[in-house]
């Protein structure tokens, strides 16, 4: 029984792989060049500005790409970076979601600014994929070429975002799993925790973390509990940064972090704990090239997981909703 099981889990595996080869190879740096040449100049000029006068914003539409990546819009369409996320309602209502996915507006300001140069033409997909990019390079972080020629889902899904989102209170092996089942091996993973090194976290994803465990810096947990009460429901949407050496630049400082036994997230020092990930944490933490590489190879990869493409899905008028 167990053999057939991994039968058809390898099975499982080569064809979503196979779906993501297809698909990526019809995604193209040189998607917009004729249809809209100003179109990355004209996203990044609005990305480089919303970063410039809140540098929280560059995290935010970081992690916006992340969670749209990571969500299957519908059992009948390909798993992917489809701007399902940006739909009013559904996904952002889901747990990992809902009171803290922001950066729509300037999503929003982005196809704007786009759509007046060139009408539905550039994907709010593309826009978010994009942005990603621009929102790491503003904070000081590498860059990448992205792949190009992703359309818009016309559904997405609540139950979807809440179990194919990794949570804060992830072990290792269920972060393992939950990124092999995108098509992103163990190294992607840890490389992609380390947009960890921008952005803030809520209290009550962290509570349990600061109070109840033992493989944490005394005085870090110390720091972190005067903004986040112990008792349930008390300060739970409170901030920290997840960084706190260099919250706002976009650097390995992160993993350096885990090594002190400072991850703010169960999630986060889960990287560090005498596991099969320590040596890739040691390895970014002593060789800032070493993760700059592997983030920009590891965001390549989670973007290009089997987009709509072709004639697939739509080129969205608006992001927040479907063409009537």
């Amino acid at each position: 029984m167990a053999s057939a099981t991994n039968s058809s889990l390898s099975l499982m595996l080569l064809v979503a792989a196979a779906m993501a080869s297809v698909a990526s190879a019809q995604l193209s740096a040189t998607f917009y060049d004729t249809s809209c040449p100003n179109a990355l100049s004209t996203i990044k000029s609005v990305i480089t500005a919303a970063v410039n006068s809140e540098a929280r914003m560059g995290a935010s539409l970081l992690r916006l790409h992340f969670h749209d990546c990571f969500v299957q819009a519908s059992f009948t369409q390909p798993i992917g970076c489809d701007a399902s996320v940006l739909l009013s309602g559904q996904e952002q209502n889901a747990g990992p979601n809902v009171g803290s996915l922001r950066g729509f507006s300037v999503i929003d300001n982005a196809k704007a600014r786009v759509e007046a140069i060139c009408n539905q033409t550039v994907s709010c997909a593309d826009i978010l994929a994009v942005a990603a990019r621009d929102s790491v390079v503003a904070l000081g972080g590498p860059s990448w070429t992205v792949l190009l020629g992703r359309r818009d889902s016309t559904t997405a899904s609540e139950a979807l975002a809440n179990t194919d989102l990794p949570a804060p209170s992830s072990s290792l092996a269920e972060l393992i799993g939950n990124f092999s089942r995108k098509g992103l091996d163990a190294t992607d993973m840890v490389a992609l925790s380390g947009a960890h090194t921008i952005g803030q976290a809520q209290c009550q994803n962290f509570r349990d973390r600061i109070y109840n465990e033992t493989n944490i810096d005394s005085a870090f947990a110390t720091q972190r509990q005067a903004n986040c009460p112990r008792p349930t429901g008390s300060g739970d949407s409170n901030l920290a940064a997840l960084d706190t050496t260099t919250p706002n630049a976009f650097d390995n400082a992160y993993y350096s972090n885990l090594l002190s036994n400072k991850g703010l997230l169960h999630s986060d020092q889960v990287l560090f704990n005498g596991g099969s990930a320590d040596n890739t944490v040691r390895n970014f933490a002593s060789n800032a090239a070493a993760f700059s590489s592997a983030f920009t190879t590891a965001m390549v990869k989670m973007g290009n997981i089997s987009p709509l493409t072709g004639t697939q899905g739509q080129i969205r008028l608006s992001c927040s909703k479907v063409n009537s």
